[in-house]
């Protein structure tokens, strides 16, 4: 039997996505705005949800449907078979999103929704499930289009960037699966030195590591197929042991940095909870200052910007410098920095060979890529940004 799912994600890597789908064993693979469609088994859920590092959610598509108002998303969702996905002594919640669609509140529409799988519970079963907001066993998603609404039960629970191994978040905290899109993005492979030079709480670092010890980024939590009456549990058993076994010895050079002295104790408690340990080195040191740990390899950084630092005249002042320095002491690197701050590619004095757009929340940045080799990169005027 062959599923329809979605895997949402932030918003510029859903190709990106759509290559790891296709890696872990997904068919009929559709990139599109904010996710990526994809079939296969139903178990293939447990793989995604365990094993994809750039998903958000996996949702498993159970109908959909055309529609004009609330009365017609009421009929579509009272005639699909809740109680054979979940039984009514489950918890549950309704969340919709929409595009385009012609309805006055989207509120309403999810009270309708709600009543629908009630209604539908209590007339086979005589019982209804209770609604939790805040910790439901299963969440139900609805999209609404202009004219098609279509409908979803998450297999994930919580959301997939929510590994676990993340205890303080700092001022911006950069979601886990965006970090491990800054490193997806660049190509770069376990092996190659990797360095954040202002790591914060080292979420880039941490990804990387799993990476190059082929943690699954799931291992270590709870998803919520397990709530589902599809659920197979020796099934679930047998793909996260075998991933467990594909996991390998630190072989990895990979370094995190920060001149901040609570950056690095947060950074420290992070890769200590993620158990990469021995896969990261974790060292306080100024960007401005210290060497390049390696001959040549990847910087992969998210460096302060406005949202992280008010102080104005202190950006404008780091970025020249920083630039310098990449310039002096890191020939041979290729640098990725991730920002939303507009003056850091026209303040650096550094030609961009690459921009990536992609979103932190709704916040919009760039990934601007430096090749850092020998000869001139400054731009060629000043303010010049190699649009």
């Amino acid at each position: 039997m062959t599923d329809r799912f979605f895997a949402p994600c932030p918003r510029g890597l859903e190709n990106a996505l759509g290559g790891e789908l296709a890696a872990l064993g997904a068919g009929d693979v559709a990139p599109a705005d904010g996710g990526v469609a994809f079939a296969g088994p139903f178990d293939l859920a447990y793989r995604v949800n365990l094993e994809s590092r750039l998903a958000s959610r996996v949702l498993w598509r159970v109908g959909h449907g055309a529609y004009r108002n609330e009365q017609d998303i009421y009929e579509l969702a009272r005639g699909l078979d809740w109680p054979r996905w979940f039984r009514s002594d489950r918890t549950f919640r309704v969340d919709v999103a929409a595009t385009r669609s012609p309805l006055a509140s989207l509120e309403f529409a999810t009270l309708r929704i709600k009543d629908a799988v009630c209604d539908r519970h209590r007339a086979d079963a005589g019982t209804r499930p209770s609604v939790s907001k805040d910790r439901p066993d299963v969440r139900v998603q609805a999209h609404l289009s202009a004219v098609e609404a279509q409908f979803y039960l998450d297999t994930s629970g919580e959301p997939l960037f929510k590994r676990g191994y993340r205890r303080e978040t700092g001022e911006a905290p950069l979601r886990e699966n965006l970090a491990a899109g800054l490193l997806c993005l660049p190509g770069w492979q376990p092996g190659t030195p990797l360095l954040d030079p202002m790591c914060g709480g080292g979420t880039i670092v941490v990804e990387a590591a799993l990476m190059a010890l082929r943690i699954a980024p799931g291992l270590g939590r709870a998803f919520g197929f397990e709530s589902l009456a599809r659920y197979d549990a020796p099934a679930w058993k047998r793909i996260r042991q075998a991933s467990q076994e594909r996991a390998r010895p630190p072989a990895a050079a990979i370094f995190a940095r920060d001149v901040d002295e609570a950056a690095i104790r947060r950074c420290r408690q992070h890769v200590a909870a993620a158990g990469v340990e021995g896969a990261v080195v974790v060292e306080r040191g100024d960007v401005l200052s210290a060497p390049a740990p390696a001959p040549s390899g990847i910087i992969v950084s998210n460096p302060p910007y406005g949202v992280r630092l008010a102080d104005a005249p202190a950006l404008e002042a780091f970025y020249p410098r920083l630039g310098d320095v990449l310039k002096q002491r890191y020939a041979g690197w290729t640098a990725f920095f991730f920002s939303g701050d507009a003056r850091l590619p026209k303040s650096i004095g550094l030609k961009a060979s690459r921009r990536t757009p992609l979103f932190n929340g709704a916040l919009e940045c760039r990934l601007y890529e430096y090749r850092m080799v020998a000869g001139s990169l400054r731009a060629s005027r000043p303010g010049a940004t190699g649009e």
